[in-house]
């Protein structure tokens, strides 16, 4: 029988990487997290005494808290944000049950050192084209919420990276942790490095991307629309983080056609009365 105002990992598995979905917080202590280290995609870490402050910057978004093992803290920590008007679950089975469905950790010696508010940093080149906005936005989604980014001139990219403890990426130099490896962009090595080939939808996206970037749009019919779609919101927008506000939206939908409608078709036809049809259509 479900938990008390639990959501089963499958359930979450399902809704993580939707702009929509919950914020998840990881209450686990450090001896727990030596145990089973790495995190639930898209979470964020946060002893029990801090969650109600965090749980304050949601902005209206449901909470599900993920222990160890889906009891006391969990719970606790849950109810306790139901007290304050937060609409909060728990996890079943917490991060173990996570793992032991064999569903995807985020390796944490792949990210950079969080800044005083547990935010991490990643750097690239300015003036972002296509895997420029995918990469932030699969880490925004699948990784940290919070991330934020670095736009800056190609030959400050890697000074910058190690000035500001920020990952660099989608730069030609070998101190880049993700970046372009023969026919992969670096959309393909950040899903690899983080693990994340476990989502279908972004497995497809990952297609749709490195036909868009690198110029190969045989290889995806729906990579002529990104790298399209990408080149206009490149010339829209000045501010490389507008732009990126912008085109969050844009993998947003990608992803969820990737995921749910890559067998929906539309057309004409299928607008039109009974009585307008010609013999054939829409049968």
């Amino acid at each position: 029988m479900p938990a008390f105002q639990s959501i089963s990992v499958e359930k979450l598995f399902r809704l993580i990487g939707l702009p929509g979905g919950p914020s998840i917080i990881d209450i686990r202590t450090a001896d727990q997290i030596s145990e089973r280290p790495g995190l639930i995609p898209g979470s964020v870490r946060q002893c029990t005494a801090g969650v109600d402050g965090l749980a304050r910057h949601q902005h209206g978004r449901s909470i599900v808290i993920a222990c160890a093992d889906g009891h006391a803290a969990s719970q606790g920590v849950a109810a306790l944000l139901r007290t304050s008007g937060f609409d909060a679950e728990i996890l079943e089975g917490g991060v173990t049950g996570w793992e032991d469905a064999g569903l995807p950790l985020i390796p944490e010696s792949r990210l950079p050192p969080r800044d005083s508010e547990g935010r991490t940093r990643w750097v690239t080149r300015h003036r972002p084209k296509v895997d420029r906005i995918a990469c932030p936005w699969l880490i925004r989604r699948f990784v940290d919420p919070s991330a934020r980014f670095l736009f800056v001139a190609p030959a400050d990219v890697i000074a910058v990276a190690g000035a500001f403890h920020a990952v660099p990426f989608d730069i030609d130099d070998d101190d880049a942790s993700y970046s372009h490896s023969g026919a992969e962009c670096s959309f393909d090595s950040m899903l690899a490095g983080f693990g994340l080939a476990a989502f279908e939808g972004l497995r497809r996206l990952s297609l749709i991307v490195r036909g868009a970037d690198t110029g190969r749009l045989e290889i995806a019919p729906e990579a002529a629309g990104l790298l399209a779609a990408s080149l206009g919101l490149s010339r829209m927008y000045a501010d490389d983080n507008a732009q990126l506000e912008a085109g969050m939206a844009l993998y947003d939908a990608f992803y969820r056609w990737c995921r749910d409608a890559t067998a929906e078709t539309h057309g004409w036809e299928s607008h039109r009365s009974p009585a307008k049809r010609l013999p054939g259509e829409g049968r």
